[in-house]
């Protein structure tokens, strides 16, 4: 018997969020690494470009609740204020 494999929805979103999570991190290490600035501008508008897809794709997930993101607790959003603050880093 064969079995034919067949991507839904969710599969094929997760596939394209996963290739844009790459994208971004290899054109991030590339305009790191470009000693040209022109090369690198380029570099840069493209890192934003790929920011820009995957943010549509994650999206898209969460509004079909494929990729849910719980909210933080008031505590933890507190806590992480005060130990980014300005006023934290000089101590």
């Amino acid at each position: 018997m064969e079995q034919s494999t067949c991507f839904g929805d969710k599969e094929m979103l997760h596939d394209a969020l996963c290739a844009q999570k790459e994208e971004t991190a290899n054109y991030n290490l590339f305009a790191n690494e470009c000693v040209h600035k022109d090369l690198r501008d380029t570099y840069m508008n493209i890192l934003n470009e790929e920011h820009d897809l995957q943010y549509q794709v994650f999206n898209i997930m969460h509004e079909r609740g494929l990729y849910p993101t719980p909210a933080a607790e008031q505590e933890k959003i507190n806590q992480a204020i005060q130990k980014y603050s300005p006023q934290a880093t000089m101590k």
